[in-house]
């Protein structure tokens, strides 16, 4: 078991679901109280990497963030490095990746909260922020949570993003997925196994903290 790949996605994962949950929060609420007619076209943005290939993805973002772009360059030149085959570089393709899987569940719980509660809080002089943090976010707790666990569990599956962007370095971009990779080219089979079923247990406990941890009060379901 490659425990510095497993300790390198888990930082991954949780670094990228942080910052998923804090920009899919605002972008959810503003998708379903907003009135802008450019919301269809950000929906449209934010759902593209459901459709699109990994693969596309990452040879976008490996353009884009490398030194033969003006953006890259800029980006470069700031922090030392291009974010292209960096950790860094891997959280925007993860971010950028796994964030339908963010921002889809939200838009399903904000949109459920019953509009006359919103209009109720806007009538008592709440402003746009409080109405998000004091009465979607909290009615729709679960579509939190089901956000944050499919942004973490999306981000330690990735594979095609993460080989384009980031390469195979060992501590610095190999992730788990590219360690599983690496050991099926090599015909080492028992050795994949057991990062498969690391893998496989991960998203088990990660989904047993929405279907089996998180029960209704009041008595089982329908």
């Amino acid at each position: 078991m490659d425990w510095q790949a497993f300790a390198l996605t888990l930082k991954l994962a949780a670094i990228t679901t942080a910052i998923l949950v804090a920009v899919a929060v605002p972008m959810a609420a503003w998708l379903v109280l907003g009135r802008s007619r450019w919301r269809g076209v950000v929906e449209a943005i934010a759902a593209l990497p459901l459709v699109l290939p990994p693969t596309v993805l990452g040879f976008f973002l490996l353009v884009l963030l490398g030194p033969r772009t003006m953006f890259g360059r800029a980006i470069a030149a700031i922090l030392g490095h291009p974010l292209a085959f960096s950790f860094t570089g891997l959280v925007v393709g993860s971010v950028i990746y796994s964030l339908p899987f963010a921002v889809q569940p939200l838009v399903a719980g904000f949109a459920a909260v019953e509009t006359a509660y919103v209009d109720a809080a806007r009538l008592l002089g709440a402003g746009p922020a409080r109405v998000v943090l004091s009465l979607l976010v909290p009615l729709a707790k679960r579509s939190l949570l089901v956000a944050a666990v499919l942004s973490f569990l999306h981000t330690i599956g990735e594979f095609g993003v993460v080989l384009m962007l980031g390469g195979d370095i060992p501590g610095a971009t190999r992730t788990l997925s590219i360690v599983l990779y690496n050991q099926v080219e090599n015909f080492d089979y028992g050795a994949a196994a057991r990062t498969s079923a690391v893998l496989f247990a991960l998203s088990v406990l990660a989904l047993a903290v929405i279907y089996v941890g998180w029960r209704p009060r009041g008595g089982r379901r329908g």
